[in-house]
Order: C-alpha cells, then sequence, then structure tokens
C-alpha cells in the first residue's frame, strides 16, 4: 500500500523539516510515502479552493482519511491495526489530507473514508504532518512486531 500525504502549504519551520524528511526516510523502505503540497488559500480566492486543490490529488479508488479534530482519536495499537485492514483489503493508496490554518473544507471531509483526530489540542499544520509521519512509522513497527523505541 502506498501512502500519499496531501498537506496544505510547505513546511517553513527547519526543525519540522528536518523531522519530517528523518521519518519519510525510515518509512519509505517498509511503506513507500509521498507528500503533496496544496497551496493555501488567501482572502481572495476562498477556503474551497484549497479544498479543490487537495481533491485534485485524490484518485477514485484512494482511501482517504481527513485530518479533523472533530474526527476519532486513535492509539498508536488501533492506527497500526486499521493500516493493517487497509493493507489487506487489497486498496492501494491511502491518501491523508492535512488542512491548512483553517482546517479542512466540507468537501475534503465529505469525501473522506475516515476522520481522524491527532488530539483535542489545535497544532500547527506543519506539526500535524510531522506527527502523522511518526505514527504511521510507529504503525508499521507494530504490525511488524518489531520494536519502535530507539
Amino acid at each position: 500500500m502506498n501512502v500519499e500525504i496531501i498537506s496544505v502549504d510547505k513546511l517553513r519551520e527547519s526543525y519540522i523539516r528536518d523531522g519530517c524528511r528523518l521519518y519519510e526516510k525510515r518509512l519509505r523502505p517498509l511503506m513507500p510515502v509521498s507528500v503533496q503540497e496544496v497551496r493555501p488559500s488567501t482572502a481572495r480566492d476562498g477556503f474551497d479552493k484549497e479544498g479543490a486543490g487537495i481533491l485534485r490529488h485524490v484518485r477514485d479508488d484512494d482511501i482517504v482519511w481527513a485530518l479533523d479534530a472533530s474526527g476519532r482519536s486513535l492509539s498508536s495499537t488501533d492506527l497500526a491495526r486499521k493500516i493493517s485492514d487497509i493493507e489487506r483489503s487489497g486498496r492501494r493508496r491511502l491518501a491523508l489530507a492535512i488542512g491548512g490554518a483553517h482546517g479542512l473544507s466540507q468537501a475534503v471531509i465529505k469525501r473522506a473514508n475516515f476522520v481522524w483526530s491527532l488530539s483535542a489540542l489545535t497544532f500547527l499544520h506543519e506539526m500535524a504532518r510531522l506527527i502523522v509521519l511518526e505514527q504511521l512509522y510507529r504503525a508499521v513497527k507494530i504490525n511488524r512486531g518489531e520494536p519502535y523505541h530507539m
């Protein structure tokens, strides 16, 4: 299974870029992962344009998870189980949508097969990308029966 992280805006903070690179490097041999960055909306072009930008990267047969505070929280073992279920289903691609400063548009939430909340806390969208990558890595390690803590 391939994972496509579709995220609004680019990473601006070097420490977050470094962390994302680290987990992408660790993940790639275990689970192919790629990142697509979507332009953030401006006051003039509106929030729905951001959602349309995300959905342009979603294929009809993708399983889509939207990251949103209204979603369901998962433990690391719950996440590992959900990832394993997708792999066993034969589906080829999981698309994870991470919104920008204003969250995700309703069109993205509506398209999602699952809405995932990382926490009741609010995170910068950059930080959310790093947390998602780390949790995907943890889930893969759990599913492989390998120790995670390094």
